[in-house]
């Protein structure tokens, strides 16, 4: 396969496993990281249509098979991170990472701490209408540029997206590259506070610290955590995979996590395989017990390995 030149970096037959949070995953056909928009749409533009296209973010909610992905990974860098604000905005390139865009809207007086304790980054969160604390992605976006498969610049208006519960419509092979939110203002100090509780708060319930990809499951309930002390957890996927027994269940070197039940971790030498068949475990073994069928929200792509 012959590639059209690029000014950024186009690596071929290109290992993920070290670009995602997981650390497992064959190699994609061709890993490309684009200068500049300009190198974006010029590549995608003379790039053969039958190519598939794959936008990658941070890794942080994905699981790539170990026989890797027939498609050009496109991953975007430095050239797609800057963070402006605004009266009331913030525009965040889509590399940006969500913990920055809530630190840097904060010091400028800007309410958007849901994103302080969401893993990954911007271009990952509009595609997933990520949230927390009963705040999403939905509630503050205002438009995204993207770049579409046959590489024109487009803008899209938030309504367009028609966001759900993890969940929007953008077109397929369309790559974000800038999303543009609207935030209260607030008092810097205050939301700094508040970022701070949210990151204790997470500390203490999560695996932080732990090889993980964030929550495996969606909540069956359609919603996060509203953040309130009296938000129930009847319908929440880690109370129903604990009532299931499946709290520190394994599988290889993969394991639901003892301290949350939601979080699949590789404990050291986990194949992708290992993770996604111990994530349907506990799928088969939640809907014995409950009848509840769950979604997994880590997002599984490629081929599995040759057997």
């Amino acid at each position: 396969m012959t590639y059209p030149p690029v000014r950024g970096t186009l690596t071929e037959n290109r290992s993920l496993a070290d670009l995602t949070w997981l650390r497992v995953g064959g190699p994609a056909d061709a890993l490309f990281q684009p200068a500049d928009d300009d190198d974006l749409r010029d590549f995608l533009g003379a790039l053969d249509d039958d190519v598939a296209v794959f936008p990658m973010g941070v890794g942080s909610n994905l699981i790539v098979r170990d026989g890797g992905l027939r498609a050009v990974v496109v991953r975007l860098g430095r050239g797609f991170n800057r963070i402006e604000t605004g009266t009331n905005t913030v525009a965040a390139g889509a590399a940006a990472l969500d913990a920055h865009v809530a630190r840097k809207a904060a010091q400028a007086g800007l309410d958007l701490t849901f994103l302080r304790t969401i893993p990954g980054s911007i271009g990952g969160a509009v595609r997933m209408n990520a949230g927390c604390y009963g705040s999403y992605v939905a509630d503050h976006l205002i438009e995204v540029q993207a770049v579409t498969r046959s590489g024109d610049p487009v803008t899209i208006p938030a309504a367009d997206l028609n966001f759900g519960y993890r969940h929007s419509d953008l077109p397929e092979g369309c790559i974000v590259t800038q999303a543009t939110f609207r935030a209260n203002p607030g008092d810097p100090d205050a939301l700094e506070a508040r970022m701070a509780d949210q990151l204790a708060r997470r500390d203490e319930s999560q695996p932080t610290k732990d090889r993980s990809a964030g929550s495996t499951f969606r909540n069956p309930a359609g919603f996060s955590s509203t953040g309130r002390a009296d938000d129930v957890h009847d319908l929440k996927a880690w109370k129903v995979i604990d009532d299931a027994g499946m709290r520190g269940a394994t599988r290889g070197g993969a394991v639901m996590s003892p301290k949350h039940p939601n979080f699949l971790v590789n404990n050291g030498g986990a194949t992708a395989a290992d993770l996604e068949g111990l994530g349907e475990d506990v799928r088969k073994k939640v809907f014995e017990t409950s009848g509840l069928t769950l979604e997994w929200e880590i997002m599984r792509v490629g081929e599995p390995a040759d057997p």
